[in-house]
């Protein structure tokens, strides 16, 4: 029905559970990363930005899609960490992968625990100008995903997985 860089829309004839045929309309979408970046303190880079679909500034993990160019989900989730805290990481660490709104999507998002962190540049996007990236301990950073402030699918599912597994 639509086709963009970032996404197309489908409608499909899809059969249901009971039998049935019916339209599906969805999203089609190359999925996404996030990354818990911790460094050796046990601080957690974090970004903050104005987000358009939801209207405001979130706090969120560095993340972003999944490029066609892109080998595999690391190879971006190592490519969003540089350009967006231009970190990058001796060590990385699946976390898995959560499903980002089911019904409507296909999209999941890959997420990533990274540490042995060394710094760089940031390459940000003409749309990231406004990005900024904080390190704050990583209880503060879970605060932020109870407390609402973090909204992020992607990135409170990364840092409850880490906690889940023992590593922040």
């Amino acid at each position: 029905m639509f086709s963009s860089p970032w996404f197309e829309t489908r409608r499909d004839t899809a059969l249901r559970p009971d039998g049935s045929t019916g339209n599906y309309d969805h999203v089609i979408s190359t999925g996404s990363v996030t990354v818990v970046a911790v460094d050796e303190a046990g601080f957690v880079a974090v970004t903050r930005q104005w987000i358009y679909t939801h209207e405001g500034v979130q706090w969120r993990l560095p993340a972003g899609r999944i490029e066609p160019a892109d080998q595999d989900a690391e190879t971006a989730a190592r490519r969003e960490l540089q350009e967006e805290a231009g970190l990058s990481a001796r060590t990385w660490q699946p976390l898995g992968v959560i499903n980002c709104a089911d019904s409507f999507t296909n999209h999941r998002d890959h997420a990533f625990f990274a540490t042995g962190l060394t710094q760089g540049t940031p390459n940000l996007d003409p749309g990231e100008s406004d990005l900024e990236i904080r390190r704050i301990p990583f209880d503060q950073a879970l605060s932020l995903v109870v407390q609402g402030e973090m909204p992020h699918a992607g990135s409170s599912y990364a840092l409850l997985m880490a906690r889940t597994l023992g590593l922040g």
